[in-house]
């Protein structure tokens, strides 16, 4: 080999390795990830909240509702609250699938040869409710014929499906909410993290931070711009999803504003923390790499949360994505209810705060 060239091969590489930084984000940061992913994310669809409204003494309804939590898909849940909507179940997230006897019982539509089983599906999550669909279909067939031993298709039990919150089960409605969150967090995060490296790398970060201003004025200074860019982008990508992808909009849109600017927040917020570990730009690209494959993948936009182990899935709490996709597909899609929207936006408030605090530490100690 070329000497020369080989000269610049061992150069780039002892320049590389030699700092601690990147050796734990080229050798370390992907087998975290890849153990975190083997382990929590699954395409199979389980753990679905399951409630089941019948008479007592409904025997034929029990089977059906015993053999779904049998089956290991669907988990069952207590309400203690009663609602005499079932829709309000999936309204208020109780449920994401609502199975209702017909009136009278399903035992005795059954011997009338008038059995017809609704069952309500939560379609923000497209493949989710295909696949509850799917699931309860076979359990009722299942039950005709192991449990009732009965030869369809007469007397069999019709299973009416009622899809809600996106009726024609599309998918860019279930998508493009999510692809709304990843486009706002590239043109945040990313962009903080990127321009305040640029300044410490070209040394005039040091300069402002040397001169008579404090510190604090210097890091808003730097960071509310990207703020105000994030939120000027949000009602145009937002225009785009209602306008040409005919994303419903079922919702406030002033709670939907106050969601985008605590999520455009905190992703400054980070953008800046992951900054004060970077000390030039190549750092800074690729740990903006590292974190938003990891925030993508538990954000909920591909895989659903409720399929991980208990043990990985608190990762996804910490995920602002996860809260975001949340937030925009439940005001959007939903209406957005109260508690859930609160829950989910003091989230946010609360990883801004924390970030905030441990960039002013971080920059304190480390310039």
């Amino acid at each position: 080999m070329n000497r020369t060239l080989l000269g610049f091969i061992r150069k780039e590489l002892t320049q590389t390795l030699r700092d601690k930084r990147m050796r734990v984000l080229l050798f370390v940061v992907p087998v975290i990830q890849l153990t975190l992913f083997g382990v929590a994310l699954s395409n199979e669809v389980k753990n679905i909240r399951l409630v089941s409204v019948f008479p007592p003494g409904d025997a034929v309804m029990q089977k059906i509702h015993d053999r779904s939590i049998a089956s290991g898909w669907f988990l069952p849940v207590s309400t203690q609250k009663v609602f005499s909507d079932p829709f309000e179940l999936i309204r208020s997230g109780t449920a994401d699938a609502v199975l209702v006897a017909p009136p009278g019982g399903l035992t005795r539509a059954l011997g009338r040869g008038d059995a017809k089983l609704q069952l309500l599906l939560n379609a923000m999550n497209v493949i989710e409710a295909q696949a509850m669909e799917s699931y309860v279909s076979a359990i009722v067939q299942r039950t005709i014929l192991e449990d009732l031993r009965l030869d369809p298709p007469e007397p069999s039990i019709q299973v009416n499906s009622r899809v809600l919150f996106n009726p024609g089960l599309e998918t860019a409605i279930f998508m493009v909410p999510a692809t709304l969150a990843m486009v706002m967090i590239i043109t945040t995060m990313v962009m903080t993290n990127n321009a305040i490296v640029r300044e410490k790398e070209m040394g005039t970060f040091e300069m402002l931070i040397s001169a008579p201003v404090s510190p604090a004025e210097v890091i808003y200074g730097k960071t509310i711009p990207y703020v105000i860019l994030g939120m000027s982008n949000f009602p145009l990508i937002l225009g785009v999803a209602v306008f040409v992808f005919g994303v419903p909009m079922r919702g406030s849109l002033l709670v939907l504003v106050l969601a985008a600017f605590a999520f455009v927040c905190t992703a400054v917020a980070l953008g800046t923390l992951i900054s004060t570990f970077c000390k030039n730009q190549q750092q800074a690209t690729l740990a903006a790499f590292l974190f938003l494959f990891p925030m993508i993948m538990f954000g909920g936009l591909f895989f659903p949360i409720e399929n991980m182990p208990v043990s990985i899935r608190w990762v996804a709490y910490l995920d602002p994505l996860y809260h975001y996709i949340g937030l925009l597909r439940n005001i959007m899609l939903k209406g957005g209810g109260h508690a859930y929207v609160g829950t989910h936006i003091l989230a946010l408030g609360l990883m801004a705060l924390v970030s905030v605090v441990w960039s002013f530490r971080r920059f304190r100690t480390t310039l």
